[in-house]
């Protein structure tokens, strides 16, 4: 198993469509106000940083970052393609994304997720890695529908992707 992570500047069509199938694919999983997934232009806005990985040419995961508050940040739609995951694809993405920001001074790194049995396995992945359940962060409010787990302090790692901007 190998991947390749990029990270994301410009539009890229067969991304879009990876996002979008993220959102089709936790369709159902809680009620609408209950699901935060970013829109694939809001991944690309100022203050969010998003990665792509890739296996053999072809997209198998996503993860973005996105600006909290002063040394904090969220990561934002993590996904491995259905077919792809079971591979290890999921824990290079996240090892990828805790060391980028870790590498940046990052000091916490928070996520919301959903309980639905769907998420089971990403709720264990994060725990895994470390992240512990917390309460609503940013923006968030309390929610039954929604797990919030935090990683504090974010291992210090060297890990900078190269920008792909197409």
């Amino acid at each position: 198993m190998s991947i390749v992570i990029e990270r994301v500047l410009t539009a890229i069509p067969a991304l879009q469509a990876f996002v979008a199938a993220h959102h089709a694919e936790m369709e159902g999983t809680a009620p609408p106000e209950s699901q935060h997934a970013l829109s694939f232009d809001r991944l690309l806005e100022p203050g969010v940083r998003l990665f792509a990985g890739y296996h053999d040419g072809r997209a198998v995961a996503t993860g973005a970052l996105a600006a909290v508050d002063d040394g904090h940040e969220e990561l934002k739609s993590m996904r491995i393609a259905p077919t792809s995951r079971r591979q290890g694809f999921g824990r290079a993405m996240l090892a990828f994304l805790i060391g980028d920001a870790g590498s940046r001074g990052i000091r916490r790194l928070s996520l919301e997720t959903g309980r639905d049995p769907f998420f089971a396995p990403a709720r264990a992945l994060y725990a895994d890695a470390g992240f512990v359940e917390c309460e609503a962060f940013g923006r968030y409010l309390p929610d039954p529908h929604s797990a919030f787990l935090t990683l504090a302090p974010v291992p210090a790692a060297g890990m900078e992707a190269a920008p792909h901007a197409g």
